[in-house]
């Protein structure tokens, strides 16, 4: 079986809320590194305009990690901020430490 060959390890399951994401976070950073900055309702604007529907309650859920984001939402967030998609998935490297003490502490 092809999962055989997959270290458990190396797979993390995210129990709380806020790990719904990782790409909330970085949205967040976008937005306000943006000159001159986006706001939330500003970037829910240009989402729009890319026919993705959502509310500004919708996106501060995202940036929060409350909200699951789908592929099609990554893609628009990306253009809607000028940043490619790999920005907004990369893990920031607090999360990668906390992940690492919590697998050394397993």
């Amino acid at each position: 079986m092809l999962h055989e060959n997959i270290p458990l390890k190396n797979i993390h399951y995210y129990s709380d809320v806020e790990s719904r994401n990782i790409v909330g976070l970085r949205v967040r950073q976008a937005r306000k590194a943006a000159k001159p900055m986006i706001t939330q309702k500003e970037l829910v604007a240009r989402l729009q305009v890319l026919g993705i529907m959502m509310d500004q309650s919708g996106l501060s859920k995202i940036e929060n990690g409350q909200r699951p984001v789908s592929d099609i939402e990554v893609v628009a967030l990306s253009k809607a901020l000028r940043v490619s998609p790999s920005s907004l998935l990369q893990e920031h490297e607090a999360s990668r430490t906390s992940e690492a003490n919590r697998d050394n502490a397993n």
